[in-house]
Parts: structure tokens; sequence; C-alpha cells
């Protein structure tokens, strides 16, 4: 299998609806020797396997010179219990600065489904390499936590008059975090960045899971480590101290909070010992990190609205080769797509009444050509009951209008954003917009469907093109922002990535729920994305 570098590491991969996510944690023991002057520099690289082919989730650090590594980078996954979720842990030797795994020597993998991971909590097992022989003695360990408590704790430190360790310089300090784990045994949680050269280093601030630090007991100990970084791996200790989170919390406002470094072996040896410095605590907060399910169990709703192509590129729907003639089973490319993803959008808006709306065809009486039509003819209330009232309106429609032209997306996005825009007023998390829009070709009004979609990205809404046939649908994919950011022809950037956009061919002899997993795959991102930006919390959710 072909290994595929994924343009966002750390990532969750497949829809985040309704899931648990599981915290991986890595460590391995016995590693391969690649080094001939010192040891192995060992990270470990996540691979999930996706459609035959490993695709990489992300990467630990790299443990500098050491073959029994405690990695402090955990993975986060999304378990699905309903899907066999394959996976691939393997570790290599960094040699150089290349993200290009082939530039580094290999130290062995091990495969398993998360299923496994989940069901052990605690997985010790053999490295093997590419030819299926033992890695050496190399072993590697992988304990499972779910991440059901959704706070995140945020922490500011800084240091003072810390020891100095470096000859030729002061000291080279980071700070390490530590939790007991059921064997009471120390277990590695999170490792700041090192400050180099000097005694009074201050931090970037930064955030966990709180169930990450202390497994969301706030009054469990914890122990933080302050070390002199050293290129060759031997950092050396400063001191350590042991606090909880409730004591952490007294540091709000202008309220700093001051803890004394103790080296124990120093302080045995000297009366005189006062202490190796002392760490700040300049500020510590706990927030809830919203997910997609908070906001939907909190009440939020999601409106759904159809936008069809009826341009004249799509054929006489009469003609067997158009793509919106209705074969002998009932359906046609239009109609599967409507239905992979309405079916489960429709369960997360209690009435389940959608707008359905045509372009580029035109209408009788006067037969003028429309961009932004009711599939129903019932303008001022084009609603239709549930996916198979906008299945019976598309059928019932096709025989009265004419075809045309040309493809203009932007009036009903523009459409869709005017409700939209007045649910921002609302000031609550209560509705996001999502358009569906089918098209068998190119954009003709280009320049105004970037800018519409630039201006929707500031609203609660998202885009999901659909496109069915076998055209060149590159300009969809340049509006899918996921490898670079859409810019309106103002120059105006996205405020964030709205649309997805997915070409049915790829799903035609694949079964029906793998277009909707893939169409829907980022809109619970978008989602909760969009009300963390706003600073929303789910409606009806319990006060901090």
């Amino acid at each position: 299998m072909a290994y595929t570098l994924s343009p966002a590491p750390g990532g969750p991969v497949g829809t985040t609806c309704c899931v648990t996510k599981v915290e991986l944690s890595v460590s391995g023991q016995n590693l391969l020797d690649r080094d001939v002057t010192s040891k192995s520099d060992p990270f470990c690289v996540l691979f999930l396997e996706v459609n035959g082919k490993w695709k990489e989730i992300g990467r630990t650090e790299t443990a500098i010179n050491n073959l029994n590594p405690v990695f402090g980078v955990k993975f986060v996954i999304d378990y699905h219990f309903e899907e066999i979720q394959k996976m691939k842990f393997a570790l290599f030797d960094q040699d150089k600065p290349s993200l290009q795994l082939y530039e580094h020597d290999f130290l062995g993998e091990f495969t398993c489904n998360l299923g496994v991971i989940v069901s052990s909590k605690k997985l010790t097992r053999p490295l093997v390499l590419g030819n299926g022989k033992p890695a050496g003695k190399g072993t590697i360990m992988i304990a499972a936590q779910e991440l059901s408590d959704n706070r995140i704790i945020s922490l500011s430190m800084a240091g003072r008059k810390l020891d100095k360790k470096d000859f030729f310089g002061k000291s080279d300090p980071y700070l390490e975090f530590h939790k007991q784990g059921d064997d009471g045994k120390w277990m590695l949680v999170h490792r700041t960045e090192v400050i180099k050269n000097t005694l009074d280093p201050v931090w970037k601030p930064f955030s966990m899971p709180l169930i990450s630090l202390c497994g969301g007991d706030v009054d469990q100990t914890i122990k933080i480590m302050c070390y002199d970084y050293d290129n060759d791996g031997g950092h050396d200790f400063i001191g350590e101290f042991t606090t909880t989170v409730s004591k952490m919390c007294e540091a709000q406002n202008t309220a700093e909070i001051e803890f004394e470094c103790i080296n124990p072996k120093k302080q045995k040896k000297k009366k005189s010992y006062k202490n190796s410095g002392i760490i700040i605590l300049k500020s510590c907060k706990i927030a809830r990190d919203y997910s997609f399910l908070d906001y939907i169990l909190g009440g939020c709703q999601l409106m759904f609205t159809v936008g069809i192509d009826f341009t004249a590129s799509n054929g006489n729907p009469q003609d067997p080769s158009s793509l919106h003639h209705i074969n002998p089973m009932g359906t046609n490319e239009y109609l599967a797509a409507i239905w992979a993803v309405g079916q489960i959008i429709q369960d997360y808006d209690t009435d389940k009444m959608f707008p359905a709306l045509g372009f580029g065809a035109q209408l009788p009486p006067d037969w003028k050509v429309s961009h932004e039509f009711a599939i129903n003819f019932n303008p001022t209330n084009p609603f239709c009951s549930g996916v198979e009232g906008i299945a019976q309106a598309y059928s019932a429609c096709l025989p009265h209008i004419r075809f045309y032209g040309p493809t203009n997306f932007s009036p009903i996005i523009n459409h869709v954003a005017r409700f939209a825009s007045q649910a921002v007023q609302q000031e609550v998390a209560a509705q996001y917009f999502t358009l569906l829009i089918i098209t068998d070709g190119v954009i003709s009004d280009m320049e105004e469907t970037r800018h519409a979609i630039v201006q929707a990205s500031k609203l609660p809404m998202s885009v999901i093109i659909v496109g069915v046939g076998n055209a060149d649908f590159a300009a969809m994919e340049f509006l899918d922002g996921d490898n670079r950011i859409l810019r309106s022809y103002t120059g105006e950037e996205a405020a964030r990535d709205i649309v997805q956009f997915v070409p049915f061919r790829e799903f035609r002899n694949a079964p029906k729920e793998t277009l909707a997993k893939s169409v829907l795959a980022e809109l619970p991102q978008q989602v909760s994305q969009y009300f963390k930006q706003k600073n929303l919390s789910p409606s009806s959710s319990d006060p901090e």
C-alpha cells in the first residue's frame, strides 16, 4: 500500500458526528539503533486505512537519542463503532529535517484495528519490519482513553531564577507535565517548547484537554518537572513540584501563583538549599470545547435547501442519455444525491420542511430564464415535506420546464444566505443552513459565486456541491478550500472553508452510504467551528 501525506495531519478522518473521541498515547521500548555514533532519534507516524490506502493522520515529536521513547504528542481519533478502522503505527529514526518518510530510517511498525486497542485499553506488541520479521526486540505500547470530557484547560507559564546548567551559557529550560496512572506510575501528558539561554523563561500559552492532564479530576495530583534541554538528548533535571488543577485555577485575572521548583537530591545534600528557581503560573482557565453533537443536543436545527441544475447541457429528460432521465428503477444521479444527503440531514430538522430550488431553466407561461425558482412552482411556499417531497416535486416539474442556461450558482447561494443572515441576529446557536447544489457542469458566474461564498463564510451556512455526469469539475475543486483559502474578486478571504465538493461518478458503484459519508464529512466540523468562532454555546447547555 502507498503512503499518502495528509495536507493537515492530526485531524480526524470521516464524519465527526455522534462519535466518541479516543486519545492514543504511544511509547516504545528497545527500539532498533540505526545511528552509528549515538542512539536513534525516533518519532511515530499514525496511518489510517482509507479506501485501501494508508492515509497519514499525524506524527509525534522526535525523541532525541532515545531507544525507549515516551511521546508527549497524542493522537486523537474519532472512534466509529460501526466501522472497521485499520491503523498502522510506524516508527522512524529522524535523520534530517524532512517530511518525506523515505528519508528516515525505518524502525518497525504495528498494525491493528482501533477496536482492538479500545477494548484492551493498553496494548503492548512487538514491532515488525516490512518483510514481517521482528524489529529486533522493539515493542510498542499504545494506551487508549475516551475523551468524553470536553473541557479544555489553558495555561500560561513562566520561570524565574532557574538553576544554571550550561557551562558556556545559562539554561535552555522546558517543562513536562505528568499525571498518575492507575498503576501509580507518572505518565507524561504534555511538554512545552524549549526557551534558549535564559534563567527567566516565558513559555507560550498552551491548551490541552482537561481529561489528558488530570483525567477530568481537578483534585488529582499532577507533577510538573523542569529540565535543561541538551542537543545530545541527555537533558539535565532542574527541579519539580506537584499541584492540582484546583490549586492552579486560583491563578485568575491578575493573580499569579508561584511554585518552588525543587531538586530532591540537592535538597538532601544541602541544608541551606531553598529551591532551584520559581515556576510562575500566570493564568489558568477552563472552558468547554463544544462538539457538533453538543450543538445538536442543545437544540440547533440543520436547515436543508436543495438547488438543482436544469441547464440544457443535462440533455432532454425524455432521452435515456440525459442526466435528468428517470430510469425504470425510478432514479437518476440527481435523485441519488438528494436521497443520500437528505436522508441523513432530515433527522436534524424537526419539521422536515425543505425548500427545493432550481436554476438555469425557462419557466411557463412567459418562458423567461430563472436562476432561483421553486420546483413546486409555489414561490411563496417552496417547502417540500421531507426528502420524499423533494423527490416528488423534482419528478413532477421536469415535463413543465425547458432546460436552458447559463449555470449560475450565486443567486441560490445568496438566497440561502439571506435566511442565514436572519439567524445571526438571534445570537444563539439555533440554526445552521446547508445548501446542496447538484450540477452537471462548469459554473458560468464564477466571480459572483466566489464572492457569494466568501460572504456566506461569515454566516451559519455550508455549501455542498455534488457534480453529476462526466464533465471537468476542476472549478468546483477550486471552490472547495481544503488546500487553499478562497478569495473573492475583491481580494477578501473566506472566513472559513464552507464548501465541500464531491463528484458523483466516484460513487456510482459504491454503497449509497459511502456517498453520504463523503458529502457530509466536513459538515459537523463546519457547524461547531462557526459557533465557536462566534463564542456561541449550545442553546440549552448547562452553565459552567
